[in-house]
């Protein structure tokens, strides 16, 4: 059986969110996910930080997959039927095989049944969770919408994020959030580089710059189907 440290349910804003830093932060991150998220349905997405008047729903959740992508996650298209308990974490069986993990993220807007063998309270498609997304099983997260969170890919995104930060203060107590800092920011000032965060050169910001704006036009060149049936989950 293959395993992972982490495997998040949900392939959308919230789930992909938080796969990016349990990824970046080194845990092996598994995403499964047997839909296109709700989000793709919409024409436009208008109020979400850093685009001034709004970007294509369905170019900003690729764009958010190959971010989880470069992070070094892994993906599964499949729906799964049950998460079950383990004396090591969890088994995660979807259609005829099964992956092992020490942690589960549940973050698959609105379908939680594959949950209903484990203890915890689902009601009206919401998970009961606390704020930062622990359920009453170890180890088992809830994000986002299924969490009871608000709508808005925003609100999505910053759940999935603070989960996964969640998570990763309980797998490893010396874990700092990651930034990326000029060279000397720590070292020049007597201080050590923190886990999680690296120093870079100023060649090496150039070269990142530059390899992020070439991702980022061959993202915002790309066409999408038009037309009225243009944002079904099953495009």
């Amino acid at each position: 059986m293959t395993e992972y440290d982490a495997v998040i349910v949900g392939g959308g804003v919230a789930g992909l969110s938080a796969a990016v830093f349990t990824a970046r932060a080194g845990l092996e991150t598994l995403v499964v996910n047997c839909e296109r998220s709700i989000l793709a349905r919409n024409a436009l997405l208008e109020n979400y930080p850093g685009f001034p008047v709004g970007i294509d729903p369905r170019r900003f959740l690729d764009m958010l997959r190959d971010q989880a992508r470069h992070a070094g996650c892994t993906f599964d298209q499949a729906r799964v039927d049950e998460i079950a308990t383990t004396g090591a974490g969890f088994e995660t069986h979807m259609e005829g095989r099964s992956v092992a993990s020490r942690y589960v993220i549940a973050a698959s807007w609105d379908d939680a049944g594959y949950l209903a063998e484990l203890p915890v309270e689902i009601e009206e498609g919401f998970i009961e969770a606390g704020p930062t997304g622990e359920t009453a099983v170890e180890g088992l997260y809830a994000a986002g919408r299924l969490a009871g969170g608000y709508h808005q890919a925003i609100v999505a995104a910053g759940h999935g994020a603070q989960v996964a930060l969640t998570l990763l203060r309980e797998d490893d107590p010396e874990f700092y959030n990651d930034w990326t800092t000029p060279e000397g920011y720590f070292t020049n000032r007597g201080y050590e580089v923190p886990t999680g965060c690296e120093e870079i050169t100023a060649a090496e910001r150039k070269r990142r710059e530059e390899e992020g704006r070439e991702v980022l036009r061959e993202h915002l060149e790309r066409t999408y189907r038009e037309g009225p049936d243009a944002h079904p989950e099953n495009e």
